[in-house]
């Protein structure tokens, strides 16, 4: 499976907004649930996405500018703090402004809206995107505040279908909604990471690499392989010291500390399930017992896999704290 896959495979979306969705100037919404992610597709005009600081007082967070998001362009917001969609940033957060608060728990309105209500000047498609689990987190705690991408490639297809069905009335219409709308997160996703801007993690540059690429594919396809960094090198088809200083200049660390991160993600995922013993989450991330692994894992994470396990309020707070890379 390609690492990029095995990444945002956890990754789902929670419920689409239709119904509120067709705007008539002057218009704001203000996002409030604290998603972890929220995807922003105009169908029809364009708007501003205004990040606020999370400190409820509407400023702005990121660096400080309004984003504009056009037909034709996908945006995608980082949570939790809550944001604003405005038709005008000057006046849309301002003293006096209607702002419209949106959650996606709000029950029927959410509901599509008919095929002929969606003539507006501005039709929005939104969709929030929770993601409890370590593994994409791993990858996505590195999107800026706010990022937009230009459709330029295979997306388009995806947004004009997906326009289609927003207003048929079928069994299982909202699974299939929620698909389509996972498919159109990980599309645009993957044209953000392929852009000059982008700073992804360094391991995600070093994929693509002759030498580096290999042995990260190995390590993510089998965690619980005793690799050691010969074995690692003879995928990549050279020496162990040639492969230990390319791995290491390209990832920023070398292949045995990556490995033990990689195994402490995967194992912080498998601690929140409870049938799972700790003994159990040891041995399918490589190691022989769970002394050696209880201490890897308290060395990476900082604490115990049983208070990891434990206190879900300590599994968000090292989520703020980790290092994007």
């Amino acid at each position: 499976m390609d690492v990029f896959d095995k990444l945002l495979r956890g990754v789902r979306g929670k419920g689409a907004l239709f119904g509120r969705s067709v705007l008539w100037p002057p218009w704001s919404l203000r996002f409030t649930d604290g998603a972890y992610l929220t995807l922003c597709v105009p169908l029809r005009g364009e708007g501003w996405i205004i990040p606020e600081d999370g400190n409820g007082d509407g400023g702005r967070g990121g660096d400080g500018t309004a984003r504009r998001v056009r037909v034709g362009e996908a945006a995608i917001v980082r949570g939790p703090a809550p944001f604003v969609f405005t038709d005008d940033p000057a006046t849309g957060t301002g003293t006096g402004a209607s702002v419209r608060e949106v959650r996606w728990d709000a029950g029927p309105g959410n509901d599509p809206a008919p095929p002929d209500e969606l003539t507006g000047p501005t039709v929005l498609l939104a969709a929030a995107f929770d993601v409890h689990s370590e593994v994409p987190r791993r990858l996505l705690r590195v999107l800026p505040p706010v990022l937009v991408v230009p459709d330029e490639e295979d997306c388009s297809p995806l947004r004009d279908y997906l326009e289609a069905q927003i207003g048929r009335v079928r069994p299982g219409r909202q699974i299939v909604l929620d698909r389509l709308l996972d498919w159109l997160l990980v599309c645009t996703l993957r044209d953000w990471f392929d852009r000059p801007e982008a700073a992804p993690p360094m391991w995600y540059r070093a994929l693509g690499d002759e030498v580096a690429g290999p042995a990260l594919r190995a390590m993510h396809e089998e965690p619980a392989h005793p690799w050691t960094t010969a074995e690692l090198a003879a995928r990549a088809g050279v020496s162990r010291t040639t492969f230990a200083k390319r791995f290491t200049e390209l990832v920023g660390e070398g292949p045995v500390a990556y490995l033990t991160e990689w195994r402490m993600t995967l194992a912080a995922d498998l601690l929140s399930r409870q049938e799972l013993t700790v003994a159990a989450v040891a041995r399918r991330v490589g190691y022989a017992d769970a002394f050696g692994f209880s201490a890897a894992f308290k060395r990476v994470r900082g604490v115990s896999p049983s208070a990891y396990r434990r206190e879900p309020a300590v599994r968000g707070e090292l989520d703020r704290e980790a290092p994007a890379g």
